[in-house]
């Protein structure tokens, strides 16, 4: 009989993608195998389009806001579907107690988990049967990720890559906007400029200077943003400063989800972005791309793809250590960052 494996992640989009390296790994050694995960439910269209995910249980962040007798109740529902699904083993990605509870309470037999150190006690360990250790910083998240398969034996030696899948209407209403305004088929460049925390972006007048020397060169250019009110108004800023005399200018903002985002960008030639979702997309769908940076812990966080560019801000001047941040923050680090340096990085993908 195959075997019934349970991957829990309860953390942001791109951590989510981030763990489809394990898909395949699994799928790798037993092809028969099925595979559920546990997501929070904003995150869902990040794998639910996967063909290898055989189902998705979801929790919603807004049951505590229903009282406490309907969270009570939501939980109990996921914690009953667990159970009856039998698993063999569950690989728990997640940091938190609720996931390694529910780990407890799946009945099966091998419980994989990390060795957090802030968790890592005798109620973690009852909760699991095996932890792996916590890699440090200088170690991809996906190299994490993939370390949780040692107890079952698997160990990959080359790099397995990560997959964004969607579906095939996702990208017939992409190029239904596309065409809508004027697009004939053409070659296009991604440009996503925003990200949910602002101190990950770089400066408008740059990038703007980086788009419009796209443009000059007769390029098609789309401008992607998420449908957050801060992103579109950087997005609408940039735009207002381009000339556009040659080449075409695009705008998909706020009007895709995610999987249709994912189509978009799977088929452009180039992205350009910072370190955010559609980053990490990129690096999904092989499509080549540069990547800006600023304070973040960059080996662990960097594009999981050879087709990457990583431009750094720290290479340019001094910055703080990413724990420092305040997430909230308005002021952006990526200043330093130069546009001669990043249309080097574009030229060396575009060769």
């Amino acid at each position: 009989m195959a075997k019934r494996y349970l991957i829990i992640k309860l953390r942001h989009h791109g951590d989510v993608l981030l763990i489809t390296p394990v898909i395949a790994a699994l799928k790798a050694r037993e092809p028969d195998c099925v595979i559920d995960v546990v997501i929070y439910k904003e995150t869902r269209d990040m794998l639910a389009a996967h063909p290898d995910i055989h189902h998705i249980h979801l929790i919603d962040r807004s049951w505590k806001k229903q009282g406490i007798k309907a969270q009570i109740g939501h939980e109990w529902a996921l914690l009953k579907s667990v159970k009856q699904s039998r698993y063999d083993v569950v690989v728990c990605l997640a940091d938190q107690w609720r996931a390694a509870l529910l780990a407890k309470a799946s009945g099966a037999a091998k419980r994989i988990g990390i060795a957090y150190p802030y968790r890592d006690g005798k109620m973690w360990r009852v909760c699991l049967t095996d932890v792996v250790p916590e890699l440090d910083s200088h170690h991809h998240i996906v190299e994490q990720n993939l370390l949780a398969l040692k107890p079952l034996g698997i160990e990959p030696t080359a790099r397995v890559p990560l997959k964004m899948a969607y579906h095939a209407d996702d990208w017939q209403q992409v190029e239904a906007l596309l065409q809508a305004q004027g697009w004939q088929g053409e070659d296009y460049v991604v440009v996503h400029p925003g990200s949910r925390w602002f101190f990950k972006c770089w400066d408008d007048d740059k990038m703007t200077a980086v788009i419009q020397k796209l443009l000059n060169q007769g390029k098609t250019v789309v401008l992607s943003a998420a449908p957050d009110e801060r992103e579109l108004a950087m997005l609408q800023n940039i735009q207002s400063q381009l000339n556009v005399l040659t080449g075409r200018l695009l705008v998909m903002a706020g009007n895709m989800n995610l999987r249709q985002l994912g189509a978009l960008i799977d088929h452009a030639t180039l992205f350009i972005g910072v370190d955010s979702v559609p980053m990490h997309m990129a690096a999904a769908t092989q499509t080549p791309g540069v990547a800006l940076f600023g304070p973040t812990f960059i080996q662990r966080w960097r594009p999981w793809t050879d087709k990457a560019s990583v431009v750094y801000a720290a290479d340019f001047g001094d910055l703080p250590h990413p724990n420092s941040i305040d997430v909230n923050t308005k002021e952006r680090y990526l200043s330093a960052i130069p546009v001669d340096a990043v249309w080097q990085a574009i030229e060396q993908q575009s060769t």
